[in-house]
């Protein structure tokens, strides 16, 4: 008989639904039941892609022994990160603090008033190398909770201002440093893989924005290197594009094989970037077959994009992307002893999965990499084709198939900018139509924007990683299409992060609405992890709709963000890069391009903006009939019958210019390829 959970639309509480555990999903329904029969909350937190989440709920979840335990002495809730990162969040700051480490899945004891007492990640069915089984741990808490439930209630108060991430965090009184942008460039410099590109060992996670701020401040030598690493390795999927989430390695070889929609639209735009730095074909192809599968593989019918593809198959990890030497010959013919040798496949293979060892005299398996002698053009189409043909009729990962705000966000920014920096209107339409699916249906009656879609269904009040990701994103959609709707859009959103997440007292944002349900702490989140912060993302989205609008309150909030951060994300820029970014761009001198005319005679200008990556630059355009309640826009007009580019600095614009030439002279050299 099914849980709670039958009810819920997110695939990985679904997953658990016959459970023989007395699941819920975490809400009033919950938290009344456990006040009701003053049991502690036992919070389990995963989601679907999540490998280790699965072996806990075969190896603990559907056993029907320990689930009467859990039944017995907890009110039992299950809670999927992606959905909740507010509730994910303030569990994965008590475990770090409390354990030293954190992870998922994610398992949480509270008491009825959502205080934590106790946490740790995944727990073995029996004691083994350290770890008490999870019976254990149930069976100590439930007699801490008899035992001392008064001693863990008074706790909470203490512990609410802990885990309210930057919440108590004040500006200093310093102004910003220039220099600090350089300091943090030396700092990566000295954290860099000079063999294998990455910042840290293994295992190694790609890491989009400090790669974004790099090539922002012109820095070439890490980010390349990085980008081709992670290009050339099983990280990066030989057969069919896309990343995985992260390498097992520190050589980008075995991936830990999930592949996550976010990774894969921030990786988009950080490789097409680099092609526009370093006009490298390679970094464009990966821009390109990136966001290629993910238009294949991850695009819903209405054009929303879903959230991820498992790591498993049929229970075994990277099942459906491994391949056998006699698989290869089989499927390639003639072209396997050139394949073989591009992959770097053999025998003997490079990936074991330590659940599921061979049996002695099994055939090795291999995650293919871009590593040996490459085959031309054509011949390497033809094999990536054949491969993918088969591959196809294997049985899939698991599909997460819920449409994230936030995520189908990024995704927008990806697909848009590189439509129009590469004249890809394919790109560019399902940057429109992800972005009308978002708008149109992730609203509730009131308008607010929701978090979450499956089944028909749109759900949960949005955060600010959602309205911040979006802003960001219908920013890059203008600028691709000039489009009014976007711009207009983004303004609208705009003012909902003022009036509900910005601290006008101390600066910043929180991560949650004022009106958000009562958690235990109101918390702002920091760091990136891995996506940006939904801090930095305002503040970077805030400063960029300012330059377009000339709106100074924009400019105001967003620099509160940077005030609060400037000086740590100089000291600690792997985990502040995309406020690095947002602080670069404030610190230079921007350029407000307006380019008006008919959009054939527009061409040639709108290329000269986009042929190098000009991180100082924002852009818009219109026809110079109307301005379409654009002010940038206003009074501006084509000159003697031909298109004409505005350059202005604070909307105070230079003659205008209409030929390209004119128009690359006045907006300087740029970041990027001659």
């Amino acid at each position: 008989m099914a849980n709670a959970l039958a009810q819920e639309t997110s695939p990985y509480l679904l997953q658990h639904r016959d459970n023989p555990v007395d699941w819920m999903a975490w809400g009033p329904e919950a938290l009344a039941r456990a006040a009701a029969e003053d049991k502690p909350l036992l919070v389990s937190i995963g989601y679907s892609s999540c490998h280790w989440c699965h072996v806990m709920e075969r190896e603990s979840f559907e056993d029907p022994a320990t689930a009467s335990v859990m039944n017995a002495h907890f009110v039992c809730v299950k809670v999927d990160r992606e959905e909740r990162p507010d509730v994910d969040a303030i569990a994965m700051e008590y475990v770090q603090g409390a354990t030293g480490h954190g992870g998922w899945p994610l398992n949480i004891f509270l008491t009825p008033d959502q205080v934590p007492f106790h946490g740790g990640t995944y727990f073995p069915p029996q004691a083994r190398g350290g770890m008490p089984s999870w019976r254990q741990v149930l069976e100590a808490v439930a007699e801490a909770w008899r035992t001392r439930a008064d001693e863990i209630r008074a706790s909470g108060e203490q512990l609410a201002a802990r885990l309210g991430g930057g919440a108590h965090l004040r500006p200093p009184n310093k102004t910003f440093d220039p220099t600090a942008l350089d300091a943090a460039v030396e700092h990566l410099r000295e954290l860099h893989d000079p063999i294998d590109g990455g910042w840290g060992m293994a295992p190694k996670f790609p890491a989009a924005s400090t790669i974004e701020f790099l090539l922002r401040r012109g820095e070439t030598g890490m980010t390349v290197q990085t980008m081709k690493c992670m290009a050339g390795g099983g990280i990066n999927d030989q057969v069919g594009g896309g990343f995985a989430r992260y390498s097992v390695d520190a050589t980008w070889t075995v991936p830990h094989f999930e592949k996550m929609l976010y990774d894969n639209a921030l990786l988009a735009r950080a490789f097409l970037h680099g092609w526009q730095v370093t006009g490298d074909p390679e970094l464009r192809r990966v821009a390109e077959e990136t966001l290629d599968w993910a238009l294949r593989e991850m695009r819903a019918d209405e054009g929303g994009f879903y959230s991820a593809l498992d790591a498993d198959s049929e229970g075994v990890e990277g099942k459906f992307y491994v391949w056998t030497l006699d698989e290869l010959r089989a499927v390639l013919g003639d072209d396997a002893d050139v394949a073989i040798r591009w992959f770097g496949a053999t025998a003997q293979g490079n990936f074991v999965d330590p659940h599921h060892p061979p049996a002695p005299g099994a055939p090795g398996l291999n995650v293919l990499e871009d590593r040996g002698p490459r085959p031309d053009d054509e011949t390497r189409a033809r094999i990536r084709s054949r491969l993918l043909d088969v591959r196809s009729q294997r049985v899939w990962p698991g599909l997460d198939d819920k449409r994230l705000t936030a995520w189908n966000a990024l995704m927008i920014g990806a697909l848009a900018d590189a439509g129009a920096v590469l004249g890809r209107e394919d790109y560019v339409e399902a940057a429109r139509t992800a972005a009308a699916f978002v708008l149109d249906v992730l609203r509730d009656e009131d308008g607010r924007l929701l978090r979450t879609y499956n089944a028909g269904v749109a759900r949960l009040p949005a955060y600010l990683e959602d309205h911040a990701f979006l802003l960001e994103a219908l920013i890059i959609l203008h600028e691709a299409t000039f489009e009014p709707r976007w711009l207009h859009e983004a303004v609208a959103l705009a003012e909902v992060l003022l009036e509900r997440f910005h601290d006008a007292e101390h600066g910043g944002f929180y991560s949650t609405a004022d009106d958000h349900e009562q958690l235990l702490a109101r918390r702002k989140d920091l760091e990136d992890s891995p996506i940006p912060a939904g801090g930095s993302s305002a503040a970077f989205g805030l400063l960029r709709l300012a330059a377009l609008t000339g709106n100074h309150r924009y400019e105001v909030a967003g620099v509160s963000q940077l005030a609060l951060l400037h000086e740590i994300a100089a000291r600690y820029p792997g985990a502040f890069g995309h406020l690095l970014q947002a602080l670069d761009f404030h610190l230079r001198t921007t350029r407000e391009v307006a380019i008006v005319g008919p959009a054939h005679q527009r061409e040639a200008l709108v290329a000269v903006v986009r042929s190098r990556l000009r991180p100082d630059v924002v852009l818009t355009g219109g026809d110079g009939h109307d301005a379409a309640g654009i002010a940038l826009l206003e009074g501006r007009g084509p000159v003697d019958d031909r298109a004409a580019a505005y350059v202005c600095e604070h909307f105070a614009c230079q003659a205008p210019v209409t030929e390209p030439a004119e128009l690359c002279a006045l907006l300087g050299i740029g970041i990027g390829k001659p």
